[in-house]
C-alpha cells in the first residue's frame, strides 16, 4: 500500500460536482454534491478548500472524471479516468455484481452493460429524456424536480409526452393541462417519458436484465422515476440492486480505481500522491477556452440603435381608452400554448383594451377572471357583443365562454397582419414553443411552414436561457444589444445548447456576447431549419414579423440582419392573434348573430364536470375527455379528428383509408386442418402494405396460414423497444420490433419479412426503381437483433424482387426447401394476379372519389407518402381527421395515373414509391379542387429531397404545399393547425391553372476543354474525402481538363450549407455544397468561368441528388449559369452534364 492513505475522485458533470475521499480501507471518508451552475472552477475550488480545511491533504491521489473534467486533468497534471471505467470500478464493488446499470445525468444518459465485456451506450444527438429535460417539464408545471416527484406520487393515470425534444414535449404537456388533466398525472407521465426515451434509445437492442441498479442525480432524487424504470423493466429475469448513495457512484468509482491502481503490482507507471493545495492554487490560472468566430455586432453604435427603435415605433396601432369606448365591442382572444392574450376592439377597430400573461399550466384560470374584470370596467353604453377564439386552446375558449366564433390562428395572424399592411407578402409569428411563415398573395394565404419537430428557435428557448443567466428578459435584451462580438453558439436543439453556453461561460465571454450569440442562434434555427427560408428575395418586400418574441429587439435586429431587408413589427406584436381575431369576430358579426351571456356563474369553474371515454367513431379510438361548462357547453378533447365533437357519429365504412385497409388485410385465411405446413407469420409494417395481398396468396396457395400481425398500437411498439439497434431510426421502422415480437410471442416459429431493394417500374420516366435503403434492408437487421431474445424463431429476410419470379422462386426455395418447385411457379403466378387485381380496385376506387369530388366542387385531399403511412398507428388518425373536415381523401397511388403531362424533374426520380408522389403532384396542379399533402417522417433523409421537389413543383405553379411531420408522439395540434389553413385557402385556386413549362436552356453539349471560350470554364472540385480527392483531380486534368480541388471546408461554408440546403439533407450534403457557394459568394470565383463537378452514387442513397441541391442553392443565390457537371458511373439523367469517362484495359 502507498504511503498516502487518501485517494479522491472529482466526477465534473455537465450540470454538478461530485467527489468523494476514501482512504486504503475504501472506507468514505467526504463527500459532496453540488450543482456549478456553469462555474466549474470556483464551485470545484470552494469544495477542495473546504476539504484541505478538514484533512489537511498534502498527499493525495486524485482521479478526476465526467464531461469536464479532461483538460482539467491535463492542466492540474492529475490522473483522468474515462466515466465508464469509473462507473465499472465502483459496480465491481458492490456486495452483488451488477449486470446492467442505467445513469442519469444533468445533460446525459447512459446504460453500462457489464456481462460479455463492458459496453457503454449513451445519448448521441439528443439530450431529451435527462436531467435537464425533467427542470424544463418541473418549470411548466411550476414546481422543480423534487416537487414533480411529489406530485407523481398522486398520480392515477399516464398519459403519452414525447422525450425526444426538451422544449417541443411542451407541446403534449400544455395539451393535456388545456385538457383538464391533473398535474399529478402528467408528472408521472414525464417520468415515464423519460424511462421510454432510455429504454428505446439507449439500450438500443441490448435487453436490460439479471442484477439491474441505478444511478445519477435524478434516479437518485426521485423515487418515483425509479419507480417507472423498474415498472418498464420488471420481468422475471430482472433483479433491482439498491445503491446506497448511487449519485457519488463515479466519483466513488474513480476513486475505487485508484486503489486498485496502486495495488496492481503489474503497473510499472502509477499515479502520484499531490498536495491538495497546490492543485487549488493551480485552479487559478484553469480555464477552458476555446477559439470560435465571433459574429458581427447586432448595432455598431447608438445612433444605430436609435434609428432601429424609431423605425419600428411608428408601427402603431389606434388605440382608445377604455372609458371612452362606447356601442358594439369585439373580444379576440388567442389561448397559444403558453400565453393568454385579449384584444378588445370598437367598431372603428381601435383597440380599448388588451391582456398578455402567461397560462402558467391554467389556461382557464387565467383566463376567467380576466373577463369578469374587463366586464366590470367596461363604461356605460359599451358592450361585448361577440368574441372570436383562436390559438392551440381555442375550442376550449369558446366553450368555457359560450363564443360565437373560433377561427384557425394562421387565418386570425394574417388578418392582423394585413390590417398593418395590405400588401403583406410574409406574415412570420414566432411564439412561446410554435413558429408560422405564412406566405400571402393578394390578400389570401398562399402556404405555410409551422415548426413539427424543433422548437429551439421560440420565446420559451430565450426565457429557458435568460433565467439559466440569471437575468430578466428585459436585461437579456438590453445586453444583447449591446454586445460587440456576439458568440457562435449554433443552431442546435435547446437542451444541448446548454453545453455551449456553458463552454461560453467557462470561456469568460461577456454575458453581452452570449445574449446575442443566443438570439442570433435562434434567428438562424428559425430561418434555416425550421422555416426553410433559403432565398430572402422569396419573402416579398413586405414581411410583417408578430408573436411576443419579436418584442425582443434583439432578435428582430438579428432576424433583419440575416434576411437583409427591414421588416414591419407592430407595436402590439405579441397580440396580433387576439387582434385578429377580434377583427374576425367584428366582421362576421351580424344582427342574426346571438348574443353572449358572461353572467358570474358562466365566468365560474366551479360546477365544471370532467369525464372520460372511450372513442369508436374510428379506428383511431382516442380516449376523450369531456368538460362541460356552466355556459351549457361541452368541450371534447383528446380527439384526433373532429367525429366525437359533430354528435359521435360513426366514420362511414366507405371512407377510402378503411376501404383500403380492409382491401389490404380483409383476406380468407386456411383453417387449421387445411394449413398442412403450418403457420407463417407476417408483420404488418413497411411494404407490406404494398405486397400483402401478394404474400398472402402465395402462402395460402401452398397451404400454410398466414397470421398477419394485428394493426399497430402504443402496446404492440413497446414490445420491440429493448431490440431496436439504434435510437436515429424513423418510427416506422422501429415499430417493425413491436409487430415481430408479438408474432413469437404467440409462439410462431416462422416470420417472413423480406428484404426488397426494387420495385416495379410505373411510369417511364423513372430512371430507377429503388426502395427507401431503410425499407430495403432493414429486415436483415431486424432479424440479427430479434433472433437473441427467441430461441428457435426463424425470421426469413430474403432479397427479391416481385417484377422477377425467379427471385421469389429462389428465395421460397432457400426458406422452405421441401416444397417443390411447380407448386411455387403457381403460387407466384396466383400472387401476382392478386396484387394486380388489388391494384386495380385500388385506382378504379381513387378515380372514383376523384371524379365524384370535382363534380360536387368538393375538395379532394391527395394523402402522399408511404405505403405504410396509412398506418393509423403511423398517421395518428390524419386521414380521418381530414375527412372529419369534410374534404374527401386518397392516396398518391390510387390517382397518380391520372396526370395529363409527364413530370420534369430536378432530381433523378429513383425511388419507386416517390415516382407516385411526383406524379400525383402534377395531378393536383392539373386539378383545381385537389390539393396535396405530404405525409413525412421524423428524420427521413430521403424525403429532405422529396419534399424540397414536390414543394417546388407546386408553388412553381401557385398551388399550396402541405408537409405534415410525424413520428411516435401523437399531439396534432400543429398539424390540425396546417389542415384547416390549407381549406380555408382552397377556395381561391385559378379555375383553369397553366401549367408553367421549363424552358430552361440546355448545357448539355458544353465543351469543358475548349480554351476558346470569352470566359473558359476550369471545373471545381469539392473537398469531400482528403485522400482520394486529390488524386481524381489530378487524373481529370491529366485528361485535360482544367479542374482544381477546393481548400478546407470554413465556418463560413457550413453556414451556408445549413441556409440553402435542407436540413434534414444528410451533413455531408451541407458541407459540400455550402464549401461550393461560398467559393462563390466570397467573390473567389467569378460565375463566367466556373463550372461544379460532383460524384452521384447512382444507387439508392440519396447522394445521387446532391447536384439538384446545388442546383437549387445556386438558384436561390443567382448562379444559374454555373454548370454543374457529374461524374457518376452509368448516365442516369440525360439532362445532365457529366464526364464521359471510362477504364481502359
Amino acid at each position: 500500500m502507498a504511503q498516502s492513505s487518501y485517494f479522491l475522485g472529482i466526477d465534473l458533470g455537465s450540470t454538478t460536482v461530485k467527489y468523494v475521499l476514501l482512504d486504503n480501507s475504501k472506507k468514505v471518508l467526504a463527500k459532496d454534491y453540488l450543482r456549478h451552475q456553469s462555474a466549474v472552477i470556483p464551485v470545484l475550488q470552494n469544495c477542495l478548500k473546504s476539504l484541505n480545511d478538514k484533512f489537511n491533504l498534502t498527499d493525495v491521489y486524485i482521479n478526476l472524471t465526467g464531461s469536464s473534467a479532461l483538460y482539467l486533468a491535463q492542466h492540474l497534471k492529475v490522473a483522468f479516468i474515462q466515466e465508464v471505467i469509473a462507473a465499472t470500478a465502483f459496480l465491481k464493488s458492490l456486495p452483488e455484481p451488477a449486470d446492467t446499470a442505467v445513469e442519469l445525468g444533468g445533460e446525459d444518459g447512459k446504460i453500462i452493460f457489464l456481462t460479455n465485456g463492458v459496453e457503454l451506450r449513451m445519448n448521441e444527438a439528443c439530450a431529451g429524456g435527462t436531467g435537464a429535460f425533467i427542470d424544463q417539464m418541473a418549470t411548466l408545471l411550476n414546481t422543480d424536480a423534487a416537487g414533480v416527484n411529489e406530485l407523481a406520487k398522486k398520480a392515477q393515470k399516464i398519459y403519452p409526452i414525447a422525450s425526444r425534444c426538451g422544449v417541443f414535449a411542451k407541446t403534449d404537456l400544455v395539451a393535456l393541462l388545456n385538457q383538464g388533466v391533473s398535474r399529478e398525472d402528467i408528472a408521472k407521465s414525464v417520468f415515464d417519458a423519460v424511462c421510454e426515451q432510455a429504454i428505446g434509445g439507449l439500450a438500443c437492442g441490448r435487453a436490460i436484465s439479471g442484477n439491474v441498479c441505478f444511478l445519477g442525480g435524478p434516479l437518485t432524487f426521485l423515487s418515483e422515476l425509479k419507480e417507472s424504470f423498474k415498472d418498464k423493466l420488471n420481468d422475471k429475469n430482472t433483479k433491482f440492486l439498491e445503491v446506497e448513495d448511487s449519485q457519488y457512484a463515479i466519483a466513488k468509482g474513480s476513486a475505487l480505481a485508484l486503489i486498485n491502481e496502486i495495488n496492481d503490482p503489474l503497473l510499472k507507471e502509477k499515479s502520484q500522491g499531490v498536495n491538495l493545495a497546490d492543485i487549488i492554487k493551480a485552479l487559478d490560472t484553469a480555464d477552458f477556452k476555446t477559439q470560435t468566430v465571433p459574429f458581427p455586432a447586432l448595432f455598431n453604435n447608438e445612433d444605430e440603435i436609435k434609428a432601429f427603435k424609431e423605425r419600428h415605433n411608428k408601427e402603431r396601432i389606434e388605440e382608445l381608452p377604455l372609458s371612452e369606448a362606447s356601442g358594439d365591442l369585439f373580444l379576440g382572444i388567442d389561448l397559444g400554448s403558453t400565453t393568454i392574450k385579449s384584444v378588445l376592439i370598437d367598431a372603428n377597430c381601435r383597440m380599448v383594451d388588451s391582456f398578455y400573461a402567461n397560462n402558467q399550466g391554467e389556461p382557464l384560470k387565467r383566463l376567467l377572471p380576466k373577463i369578469k374584470d374587463l366586464l366590470k370596467k367596461l363604461p356605460q353604453g359599451a358592450h361585448i357583443r361577440s368574441i372570436c377564439t383562436t390559438g392551440y386552446g381555442a375550442d376550449l375558449a369558446k366553450a368555457a365562454l359560450n363564443a360565437q366564433f373560433s377561427e384557425v390562428e394562421t387565418l386570425s395572424h394574417q388578418k392582423a397582419a394585413y390590417a398593418f399592411d395590405p400588401e403583406t407578402s410574409y406574415v412570420i409569428d414566432i411564439g412561446g414553443q410554435d413558429m408560422k411563415c405564412i406566405k400571402v398573395k393578394n390578400g389570401v394565404i398562399k402556404g405555410m411552414q409551422l415548426n413539427e419537430a424543433c422548437s429551439s428557435g421560440c420565446g420559451s428557448f430565450i426565457e429557458t436561457f435568460a433565467n439559466q443567466l440569471n437575468l430578466k428578459l428585459e436585461d437579456f435584451v438590453n445586453k444583447a444589444i449591446s454586445s460587440k462580438s456576439p458568440c457562435d453558439l449554433g443552431t442546435r436543439c435547446t437542451v444541448f445548447m446548454n453545453s455551449k453556453v456553458k463552454q461560453a461561460q467557462r470561456d469568460n465571454v461577456k454575458i453581452e456576447d452570449i445574449a446575442s450569440g443566443l438570439c442570433l442562434s435562434i434567428v438562424r434555427n428559425a430561418l434555416y431549419k425550421v422555416l426553410r427560408i433559403h432565398d430572402p428575395s422569396e419573402l416579398g418586400d413586405h414581411v410583417v414579423v408578430q408573436g411576443g418574441t419579436f418584442l425582443n429587439d434583439a432578435i428582430l435586429r438579428a432576424f433583419e440582419m440575416l434576411v437583409g431587408k427591414n421588416v414591419i413589427r407592430p407595436n402590439i406584436a405579441g397580440l396580433m392573434g387576439a387582434f385578429g381575431a377580434a377583427l374576425l369576430a367584428k366582421d362576421r358579426t351580424t344582427a342574426d348573430t346571438k348574443e353572449l351571456n358572461l353572467t358570474d356563474e358562466v365566468l365560474s369553474l366551479d360546477g365544471v364536470t370532467t369525464r372520460q371515454f372511450r372513442c369508436k367513431g374510428c379506428n383511431n379510438h382516442c380516449l376523450l375527455t369531456m368538460n362541460t361548462f356552466k355556459s351549457g357547453q361541452k368541450l371534447i378533447q383528446g380527439n384526433r379528428c373532429d367525429f366525437a365533437k359533430r354528435g359521435g357519429n360513426k366514420v362511414k365504412e366507405s371512407a377510402f383509408i378503411d376501404w383500403k385497409l380492409k382491401k389490404l388485410f380483409s383476406r380468407e385465411i386456411l383453417s387449421d386442418d387445411k394449413a398442412v405446413r403450418g403457420v407463417i407469420g407476417i408483420p404488418r409494417v413497411l411494404n407490406i402494405y404494398e405486397h400483402y395481398p401478394y404474400w398472402h396468396r402465395l402462402f395460402t396457395e401452398l397451404k400454410f396460414k398466414v397470421e398477419i400481425s394485428p394493426a399497430s398500437s402504443k402496446q404492440i411498439a413497446e414490445l420491440g423497444n429493448l431490440t431496436i439497434p439504434s435510437q436515429s431510426l424513423c418510427y416506422p421502422a422501429k415499430l417493425t420490433h413491436g409487430h415481430v415480437v408479438y408474432l413469437a410471442s404467440l409462439g410462431i416459429k416462422n416470420i417472413f419479412l423480406p428484404c426488397i431493394p426494387r420495385e416495379g417500374k410505373v411510369f417511364e420516366e423513372s430512371v430507377d426503381t429503388y426502395a427507401c435503403p431503410v425499407v430495403a434492408g432493414y429486415p436483415e437487421a431486424l432479424r440479427l437483433n430479434v433472433i437473441k431474445q427467441y430461441p428457435g424463431l426463424k425470421i426469413f429476410t430474403p432479397f427479391l424482387n416481385l417484377t422477377k419470379d425467379s427471385t421469389v422462386l429462389k428465395a421460397v426455395l432457400e426458406c422452405f426447401p421441401d416444397i417443390p418447385r411447380h407448386e411455387i411457379k403457381l403460387a407466384i403466378r396466383k400472387a401476382r394476379e392478386t396484387l394486380d387485381e388489388y391494384r386495380n380496385e385500388l385506382r378504379k376506387e381513387g378515380e372514383k372519389i376523384f371524379y365524384t369530388a370535382k363534380e360536387k366542387g368538393q375538395t379532394l385531399i391527395v394523402l402522399a407518402g408511404r405505403p405504410y403511412h396509412i398506418d393509423p398507428h403511423i398517421n395518428h388518425g390524419i386521414p380521418a381527421l381530414i375527412d372529419s373536415m369534410g374534404a374527401a381523401i386518397v392516396t398518391e397511388d390510387a390517382i397518380c395515373h391520372l396526370a395529363a403531362h409527364k413530370v420534369k424533374l430536378d432530381v433523378i426520380n429513383q425511388w419507386a414509391f416517390h415516382s407516385r408522389l411526383y406524379r400525383a403532384a402534377q395531378v393536383v396542379i392539373e386539378n383545381p379542387h385537389a390539393e396535396l399533402v405530404q405525409l413525412v417522417s421524423f428524420g427521413c433523409g430521403i424525403d429532405a429531397i422529396t419534399s424540397e421537389q414536390i414543394k417546388k413543383q407546386l408553388e412553381k405553379n401557385d398551388r399550396i404545399y402541405t408537409m405534415l411531420k410525424i413520428d411516435e408522439g401523437d399531439t396534432l395540434g400543429a398539424a390540425k393547425i396546417r389542415l384547416k389553413s390549407l381549406l380555408c385557402a382552397v377556395g381561391n385556386a385559378p379555375e383553369e391553372p397553366e401549367i408553367e413549362e421549363d424552358n430552361e436552356p440546355s448545357l448539355q453539349n458544353f465543351n469543358f476543354m475548349n480554351n476558346n471560350l470569352p470566359f473558359p470554364r476550369t471545373l471545381y472540385v469539392p473537398q469531400m474525402a482528403p485522400i482520394h480527392f486529390p488524386i481524381l483531380t489530378e487524373a481529370l486534368a491529366s485528361l485535360g481538363y482544367r479542374v482544381k480541388l477546393l481548400p478546407e471546408v470554413s465556418d463560413k461554408a457550413i453556414e451556408l450549407g445549413l441556409k440553402y440546403v435542407n436540413n434534414d439533407a444528410c451533413y455531408p450534403a451541407i458541407v459540400v455544397i455550402g464549401q461550393l457557394i461560398e467559393s462563390l459568394v466570397s467573390g473567389k470565383l467569378d460565375s463566367r468561368s466556373t463550372a461544379f463537378l460532383l460524384s452521384q452514387t447512382c444507387g439508392p442513397c440519396r447522394a445521387t441528388n446532391y447536384p439538384a441541391l446545388l442546383k437549387w442553392a445556386l438558384d436561390d443565390l443567382g448562379y444559374n449559369n454555373v454548370p454543374i457537371v457529374t461524374l457518376s458511373s452509368s448516365n442516369i439523367d440525360s439532362d445532365a452534364l457529366r464526364l464521359k469517362l471510362g477504364l481502359k484495359g
